[in-house]
């Protein structure tokens, strides 16, 4: 079997009772970063075996590790949160699927979650970006996103954010509404709402640091447009 693990976004403290106790009993851990796991693991007191899956190896290794889940029990971990969401882990279940191996993915930590939930924007639907292309297709994808009209979801460095929230404004507009958090679930954890020119003026005075998490309001559909007047 292949058991996907979440792991804390944050305070080690958020983790299942049943994430560590499979973590104990499988005979191999994947993790995406070993030292970063290592820590996590030497916390618990688990001291099952860890090997290296992560986005530079997937391609290579994904048949063989599904092959091994056929004949032992086999546990996936990210450095944070729950993997294959903007993290190694779909190629890996794809051929577990494929090779008829028993996958479960247990529910836990994912950074999205509370973001969306502390934004104070519409929830009942809402569109996963994930992380925007650096490069080739960003504009392509700005340009959608400013058509769609469901809170979005959009994850971010905060070496990039400056950038990322002028390209928002540039694409929906200064009035748009949005949340930036960042470092959720640990001793800094902050969010920042009011409308993405206010948080571009807000990021340029006090820059941002940790892992980041954007909300956005959706596009007003046309029904609503019309209310509004």
């Amino acid at each position: 079997m292949l058991y996907v693990v979440p792991t804390p976004v944050g305070n080690m403290e958020d983790i299942t009772l049943r994430a560590l106790r499979v973590l104990k009993e499988v005979s191999l851990i994947l993790a995406e970063d070993t030292r970063t796991s290592s820590v996590l693991l030497k916390h618990y007191d688990i001291h099952t075996p860890l090997r290296s899956h992560h986005k530079f190896n997937e391609h290579a290794t994904a048949d063989a590790m599904a092959s091994e889940a056929l004949v032992r029990d086999i546990a996936l971990i990210s450095d944070a949160g729950t993997p294959a969401i903007s993290d190694p882990g779909f190629m890996l279940v794809r051929s577990c699927v494929e090779k008829g191996v028993e996958v479960q993915c247990l529910p836990g930590a994912t950074a999205f979650v509370p973001a969306l939930v502390n934004s104070g924007l519409p929830n009942d639907r809402f569109y996963f970006e994930g992380f925007l292309p650096q490069k080739k297709g960003r504009q392509t994808r700005l340009k959608a996103l400013a058509e769609q009209e469901h809170t979005m979801i959009i994850y971010e460095s905060p070496f990039r954010l400056d950038k990322t929230l002028q390209q928002l404004a540039e694409n929906l507009g200064l009035d748009r509404r949005a949340s930036v958090s960042r470092e959720i679930s640990k001793k800094f954890e902050d969010t920042q709402r009011g409308t993405l020119a206010e948080l571009i003026a807000h990021f340029k005075e006090q820059p941002a640091k940790g892992e980041i998490v954007i909300i956005v309001e959706g596009k007003k559909s046309k029904s609503e447009s019309i209310d509004g007047q």
